[in-house]
């Protein structure tokens, strides 16, 4: 009787299930050692909540995951200049963008200002009152015989360097600047008066309204300080299509909503 299955047929057929075998024993590895993208975004303190939120529908988008470092742009800029890896640095002032800048640091053709801010007089809430900032202000009653004004750390941090230009103006810094709690950023100085460990604090307005505990004494007029800004820029190590993307969908009206919600303001 003739043979149904050809042996050639059969040791052929044999080779061709011994090497799918093989192709799908490696597939998953394969696909394991090449990762979803990921972008590294280095970003003021003070965009934390509005970066997170955004973050969701960037990702929810099916676009690259967002990890993100929050510190003080003065510590962001140094980090990258040590050699730190990010996609994405915004800033909460100039100066630094422009440390980081003149370092070759950031894609300087992707440079963008895209929001401000507002400089604010906080206390804890239980006490709050309003108070009219200008001339005749008297800081140092406020704060009692003890009590020190938190803020950042005015030789380095935006907001510090934001609130000693305003005390100037107004004459106070000579006599305030020896009871000031200097914080790594405006967020850690938020905190110092959220747990009642300073009875004033000088934070952004976007701040002030993630700490329920806290409450707004009084606003800085804009003619006190330099005007609030923050640039955002691609960085020179981390320049990607990827980048270079999320850089223009965080100046479009969908991310653009999210930042006025917390308080920003359109550039």
């Amino acid at each position: 009787m003739a043979s149904l299955c050809p042996i050639g047929y059969i040791v052929s057929m044999s080779k061709l299930l011994v090497l799918l075998a093989c192709l799908l024993a490696t597939w998953p590895a394969n696909a394991r050692a090449q990762p979803r993208e990921e972008l590294v975004v280095f970003a003021a303190a003070s965009l934390t909540d509005a970066m997170r939120d955004i973050a969701r529908l960037w990702q929810g988008m099916g676009n690259p995951t967002l990890r993100f470092s929050f510190a003080a742009s003065s510590t962001l800029a140094r980090q990258m200049d040590q050699g730190a890896k990010a996609n994405l640095f915004a800033s909460a002032d100039l100066q630094w963008m422009n440390w980081a800048q003149g370092r070759g640091l950031i894609a300087a053709d992707t440079r963008t200002t895209l929001l401000g801010n507002r400089l604010v007089l906080v206390m804890p809430k239980a006490k709050l009152r309003p108070v009219e900032i200008g001339p005749g202000l008297d800081l140092l009653a406020m704060l009692g015989p003890a009590g020190r004004l938190a803020t950042g750390d005015p030789a380095v941090v935006p907001v510090g360097l934001y609130a000693r230009e305003a005390l100037e103006k107004l004459g106070l810094w000579a006599v305030v600047a020896p009871r000031l709690a200097k914080a790594e950023n405006v967020r850690s100085a938020l905190l110092l008066v959220e747990r009642g460990e300073a009875p004033l604090g000088i934070v952004y307005a976007t701040d002030a309204r993630a700490a329920p505990a806290v409450g707004v004494a009084g606003i800085f007029p804009a003619n006190l300080h330099a005007p609030i800004a923050y640039p955002f820029a691609v960085t020179s190590t981390g320049d990607t299509p990827a980048a270079r993307a999320l850089l223009t969908f965080l100046g479009q009206p969908a991310a653009m909503a999210i930042f006025v919600r917390h308080g920003f303001l359109e550039e």
